[in-house]
């Protein structure tokens, strides 16, 4: 089922904060990205004191974290200033409604206004729906790579 809102009469975007945790693990799951409240609470307690990093909420009027989106700007040798897409997440039941798409311009006005000239994200390959999702609201796809990670002592 899926819950149909209204994005400016019920929704509410902000910064997340602290009390914000739990609802911020609960979506993470939804992606597959297992983690705890208590890393939330410590990594949004790091993140909110880095002005290049942002997470918003999107909240319905009784502040339920119904979203969330987090970001970081990137200063490279190689490219432009750019903000870094780190992480989206809409409820499952009230994805299709707008949500994403608010979360998605209020980044992109964020960096704008620090000075950014795109947004750049990575989306897994199978991810399907969100490819659709990012094209729709005028993403390009520019590039398919790896990812390779190593684990540090």
């Amino acid at each position: 089922m899926t819950n149909k809102v209204t994005v400016g009469e019920k929704i509410k975007i902000r910064q997340a904060e602290i009390k914000d945790a739990e609802r911020i693990a609960n979506l993470c799951e939804q992606l597959e990205y297992y983690v705890t409240n208590q890393q939330i609470e410590q990594r949004l307690a790091k993140i909110n004191h880095n002005n290049a990093h942002i997470v918003y909420v999107a909240t319905l009027a009784n502040e339920y974290v119904i979203g969330w989106v987090h970001a970081h700007i990137s200063d490279l040798l190689i490219i432009p200033t750019q903000a870094i897409l780190l992480g989206l997440v809409v409820e499952e039941n009230y994805r299709s409604s707008g949500i994403g798409r608010i979360l998605m311009q209020q980044i992109e006005q964020w960096a704008s206004l620090a000075g950014c000239e795109g947004v750049m994200l990575r989306s897994s390959l199978r991810r399907k729906e969100a490819h659709l999702f990012y094209e729709k609201i005028g993403y390009t796809n520019i590039k398919q790579s790896l990812a390779f990670y190593k684990q540090l002592a």
